[in-house]
């Protein structure tokens, strides 16, 4: 447990860095890394309800074709309507999956920016501590951090619709 106190604790600040006349510097350094932690997790919230969008929107759309398309020899769809039915469909997995690597990059850059708020505190909970007493992500088993997973949703979704179009098309 000593690791991570000794990850959680800034040696370079310490009571002496609170006495009155720096006070009012430290509250307001304070706040503005309330601010930057709150707006971190108010990106990670918004990063959730895009992928439940995009995971609802897309397992619509495969309940949706599995029940309209052909069933044995009922219909027959032209392979033209067909292709560009999948090209559609594998725009929206790419613009998931840019969306899902465009808030990897702002929540990077907002823990950045935190991991610097942390240099002034007394405490470094989040960069330091929390990341080195989760192996800083390198085992799967201590902590799988969840940009390694959601990253292959979107490309198995265009997977399954690769597959659906053979399976149509030929």
């Amino acid at each position: 447990m000593g690791g991570i106190s000794d990850s959680l604790w800034n040696e370079n600040i310490g009571v002496q860095n609170f006495r009155d006349p720096t006070a009012t510097y430290h509250a307001a350094v304070f706040e503005q890394y309330n601010l930057c932690v709150e707006m971190a997790d108010r990106v990670s919230a918004r990063r959730n309800l895009a992928n439940t969008f995009f995971l609802t929107l897309h397992s619509t759309l495969l309940v949706f074709l599995s029940a309209w398309l052909p069933q044995g020899h009922h219909r027959r769809i032209s392979v033209a309507l067909a292709s560009a039915a999948l090209l559609v469909l594998l725009g929206m997995c790419a613009t998931w999956w840019l969306t899902v690597r465009s808030y990897q990059q702002l929540n990077k850059g907002k823990f950045e920016v935190i991991g610097a708020f942390e240099e002034r505190l007394p405490a470094r909970a989040f960069v330091a501590a929390e990341w080195r007493a989760l192996g800083e992500g390198r085992d799967w088993r201590v902590y799988l951090p969840l940009n390694r997973v959601e990253r292959w949703i979107p490309l198995l979704f265009a997977v399954a619709y690769l597959l659906g179009f053979a399976a149509v098309a030929l």
